[in-house]
């Protein structure tokens, strides 16, 4: 029996910070890991994907759109493995850099299958090896998700989910895409943008919802004039093989026989193997565990924390990002060991980016937000083809989006209340508006500020000027 003051469950990057953070302040900390290599899903298909994302951006020639003269051609026999050459270099770069990470707060990794036995102990189970069993006064669960595979598709070597379609032989003519959320949509942009014929079923109207809608719309125009076809509202009665050809049949009756299929249909949650009966914990709909504010593990009787056990990241569910499950886990251990004031609470103003083509990034509330909230607000927007940087970079659709709080004194500053941005390096963007938020900043601010020439960061005083324009009118 090994003794430790904490013992995370995962290696992605809610076990890594949570790891680091207790380990920084002294704590003794086991890290187990069911995989060879850690990271977790972050290393292993996040960093990927994004990867052939970029590559497909150069090779296909959408950063060279505007540029006379030059002609990116792709060629078809070119496979996903070709265009990810550069990701397995980053990808073990990355693993590598969280190894060398747990070394250096001395944090004892374990690889094997970690299930509990009790409230307080883990069983670490590997192939070939005797169980070995640690004991720990906090366990920290960040095994993360895993795609989700609706009954009604077979499995097929044509058929894909978001983290196996990496591993496709070679590029398809044309692929359908199921599933309209975050991962659909950037894999629809990314094969788009590699020559791919790609269709999009989606079950509602409105792609991503919780984007502001003047994003969610100049998303989806700018997903049709790449060539995605956009089926929507519509749903997969049935995914059928027929003579070695995948035949899908929609709610509407038409049918698809594409080449391919890659399946965006959600996410479970990895407590299957975690034997959490043993503390009393019974997972909820798709394997997710229920926390309170302070990342502890909620019996699902009593409605009460279960003592020393704690989650973070995916297994609990949306917004399951990596940057915010980070904050999550880092948090969960400073309230598990008692280590206020060092860090009061999550940051309450996160950034969402999505890796579509273009890039969509936000920040704050919405305008669909303000006017449900019944708050005042006035907005302002900057375009990229408006904007010196923007002109370089030939992005003629991005534009930013800033919400402000309405007041009808023009001597006043308005409080910013939201930030949105679709176009180039939306994610990076961003960051200038989290930060305003955070201080609690108003349109004096970026009124004030003077910003490098030429860069995107300009657009954050036009679109304030316009809100205060707007505001004028009113």
């Amino acid at each position: 029996m090994h003794n430790y003051d904490l013992i995370v469950l995962g290696s992605g990057p809610a076990g890594e910070k949570g790891a680091a953070q207790a380990a920084y302040f002294g704590k003794k900390v086991a890290m187990v890991e069911r995989d060879h290599d850690l990271g977790g899903a972050a290393a292993g298909t996040t960093i990927p994907s994004k990867a052939l994302r970029e590559t497909s951006l150069a090779l296909s020639g959408i950063r060279t759109r505007r540029l006379h003269g030059v002609d990116v051609a792709l060629k078809r026999r070119a496979t996903v493995q070709d265009f990810l050459r550069h990701e397995r270099v980053v990808k073990d770069a990355e693993r590598t850099r969280v190894m060398n990470n747990m070394l250096h707060h001395d944090v004892a990794v374990f690889n094997g299958v970690g299930s509990l036995v009790d409230e307080r102990t883990i069983k670490v189970e590997a192939r070939g090896n005797a169980p070995e069993f640690l004991r720990g006064d906090i366990i920290l669960i960040a095994t993360g998700s895993s795609p989700r595979w609706p009954d009604n598709f077979p499995e097929n070597r044509c058929i894909y989910d978001s983290d196996s379609i990496l591993q496709i032989k070679s590029m398809p003519n044309n692929m359908v895409v199921v599933g309209g959320g975050v991962i659909g949509c950037e894999y629809a942009c990314t094969f788009a943008a590699l020559g791919v014929e790609v269709s999009l079923v989606h079950n509602r109207e409105i792609l991503l919802p919780f984007l502001d809608r003047d994003i969610s719309l100049a998303l989806k125009n700018s997903m049709s004039r790449m060539g995605i076809d956009l089926v929507m509202p519509e749903s997969v009665e049935s995914c059928t093989v027929k003579a070695n050809r995948l035949e899908i049949e929609l709610g509407s009756g038409k049918v698809s026989k594409p080449e391919v299929v890659m399946l965006a249909t959600g996410r479970t949650s990895n407590t299957g193997e975690l034997n959490l009966e043993a503390a009393g914990i019974t997972p909820g709909k798709y394997g997710l565990l229920v926390v309170d504010q302070n990342y502890q593990v909620i019996h699902p009787e009593t409605r009460k924390p279960v003592p020393g056990i704690y989650a973070a990241g995916d297994v609990i569910g949306a917004p399951a990002l990596a940057s915010t499950a980070m904050e999550q886990a880092r948090f969960a251990m400073i309230k598990a060991f008692n280590l206020e004031p060092y860090k009061e609470h999550v940051v309450p103003i996160l950034p969402l980016g999505i890796y579509t083509i273009p890039e969509c990034s936000l920040a704050g509330k919405t305008e669909q937000e303000c006017r449900e909230e019944k708050i005042d607000c006035v907005v302002g927007k900057a375009a990229y083809d408006q904007n010196a940087r923007g002109m370089i970079v030939g992005d003629c659709d991005g534009f930013l989006k800033l919400i402000f709080e309405f007041n009808n004194d023009l001597s006043r500053p308005m409080k910013l209340l939201g930030v949105h941005a679709i176009g180039e390096t939306a994610s990076e963007l961003i960051h200038i508006g989290v930060s305003a938020l955070m201080m609690g900043a108003g349109s004096d601010l970026f009124i004030g500020l003077c910003f490098n020439y030429p860069t995107l960061g300009e657009l954050y005083k036009y679109a304030t000027y316009d809100a205060m324009g707007n505001r004028a009118k009113l």
